[in-house]
């Protein structure tokens, strides 16, 4: 009889620990008076990441065309440590999805979709967080994911609308870096503290 009550109480508290960390998903989208190849050609341009409210840079050659099995690394904005991106599927004119790893406990999976509608250029960021640092990592980062939609689309009606020869890259105000260095050391402490349980 205890035997049995051990194995029930050990599966209830695997079943408790697996539920505690469901992904986080969200999507997030934007109307742009843009074009689908416009827009497009923004966001497969992975050199480029001026715009972006999540990224400062990127180690990839202008003019490398995104495709599914392309691994290359980038530095975020609030947090300044360089991370792995993964290409997992793209549908030209239509759909770029990339796995990003930046730090153990986190999986962050990002689907930028573009379609044509009625009303104008429909612009959508979908984001899935997944690990148990999901939560933390989700509470900083969310206002930010929520303008990536939007900055695109700004980006590119700006380079529409000034003449070629001014065109100047997208310019957004600084990201708070003393954040970014403050939850770096908190990381870095859960991660040690975890380390030694």
């Amino acid at each position: 009889m205890l035997d049995f009550w051990s194995r029930f109480v050990h599966r209830d508290m695997i079943r408790r620990k697996t539920s505690r960390f469901h992904p986080l998903v969200e999507t997030y989208e934007v109307l742009s008076s843009a074009s689908v190849e416009d827009l497009w050609r923004k966001v497969v341009d992975l050199a480029d990441v001026s715009w972006h409210p999540l990224l400062t840079k990127t180690n990839v050659p202008y003019g490398l065309i995104p495709k599914p099995g392309l691994i290359y690394q980038a530095v975020g904005r609030l947090f300044p440590i360089s991370m792995h991106i993964f290409v997992e599927r793209v549908q030209p004119g239509e759909l770029l999805s990339v796995r990003i790893l930046a730090i153990p406990g986190l999986e962050e999976r990002v689907t930028y979709r573009i379609e044509s509608t009625l009303c104008g250029t429909q612009v959508s960021y979908s984001v899935t967080l997944k690990g148990w640092l999901s939560p933390l990592v989700w509470s900083v980062i969310r206002p930010y994911a929520a303008r990536v939609a939007q900055d695109l689309a700004h980006a590119v009606e700006q380079e529409r609308v000034l003449p070629p020869g001014h065109r100047s890259k997208f310019i957004r105000p600084a990201s708070p870096d003393l954040l970014g260095f403050v939850l770096m050391l908190s990381f870095g402490h859960l991660l040690a503290s975890n380390a030694l349980a």
